[in-house]
């Protein structure tokens, strides 16, 4: 089996030099393409990847922009491998990575797959944060990444397998702009397919670098599930509201506390505090657990605003 590599890059050629170098790292045997997807962008990345036409069996192509999902799927046509990989232009790949995902492939075959996150020790404190609260099991019950948490997996894009053969079937990433990975899961499963998370097949990932960029990605998750729950509505669960409850309590609470009534207000007191608490154990960092209260409630606040709009408000 070949494994063909797709990255879609938007003006990141900073990001795609860090990738690249981290998959010259690979401890993986066999050999392996990578398809460097260049988006209609303003600042290329041709001439970083030029750097790597020696080490790595590299092709590079641009293209007008169309957005991510058209992106991997122009890469997949293009492949020869068997099995593709998809990874975002934000993550750094540790060394064992392709040797995990061969090893586990080889135990138990699935035509898709997906790989949790982390965050590598250069990172910011920032990054850090957003990544505790995206895969934190007090922020997302865990469902990113961590298999105790999860029933049937559904991969995302940053960090996603799939095989050639699903990928005739199934015609990839459709043309929605957020959710378009949970999309693609759906309509595996409707095509006889099985996923499966492979644990160690981990990836650093850098995420938005700023408080207001990651509102933004969150808003636009939010948006996507309502969409996905009318086209798939055996899939909708009552707990997709959870966030947009969160922080319409949020706005309960203040008004109470405002009559005297401060109950409710304390208990989104010490579930904050339990963030910073649980942030703390896990990156032994002040700063990083200060920041963990911020971007969880952060999250919320995107994703329940962005369901919301999309609920009662869809675009036409």
């Amino acid at each position: 089996m070949k494994y063909s590599i797709i990255i879609p890059v938007y003006n990141r050629p900073t990001e795609i030099d860090e990738l690249l170098e981290s998959l010259t790292q690979q401890d993986f045997s066999k050999d392996f393409e990578v398809l460097i997807i260049e988006d209609g962008s303003t600042e290329k990345s041709e001439a970083v990847v030029g750097k790597y036409n020696n080490q790595l069996d590299l092709k590079y192509f641009f293209k007008e922009n169309s957005g991510a999902g058209a992106s991997r799927n122009f890469g997949m046509q293009h492949a020869n491998g068997d099995y593709f990989i998809i990874l975002d232009s934000d993550v750094i790949v540790p060394s064992q990575y392709l040797s995990e995902v061969n090893k586990a492939l080889k135990i138990n075959f699935t035509d898709a797959f997906g790989g949790p996150d982390a965050a590598h020790k250069s990172f910011t404190a920032l990054q850090k944060a957003i990544n505790y609260s995206m895969t934190s099991v007090l922020t997302t019950g865990g469902i990113r990444g961590k298999k105790q948490a999860v029933g049937k997996f559904q991969p995302r894009s940053f960090n996603l397998g799939l095989s050639k053969a699903a990928f005739n079937k199934t015609q990839g990433f459709s043309k929605m702009k957020n959710g378009e990975d949970i999309d693609l899961t759906f309509r595996l499963w409707e095509n006889g397919f099985e996923t499966q998370l492979i644990e160690k097949a981990f990836v650093y990932h850098k995420r938005r670098s700023s408080i207001q960029q990651f509102f933004k990605q969150t808003f636009g998750f939010g948006t996507a599930r309502p969409i996905l729950n009318k086209k798939y509505p055996e899939t909708a669960k009552p707990t997709y509201w959870f966030p947009s409850l969160f922080i319409i309590g949020i706005d309960v609470s203040i008004i109470l506390a405002v009559f005297g009534y401060n109950q409710l207000l304390y208990c989104y007191g010490l579930y904050f505090l339990l963030i910073f608490l649980d942030s703390l154990f896990q990156n032994k960092n002040l700063q990083v657990a200060f920041l963990s209260m911020f971007t969880s409630l952060t999250q919320f606040l995107g994703y329940g605003l962005g369901f919301l709009e999309s609920q009662f408000y869809p675009k036409k």
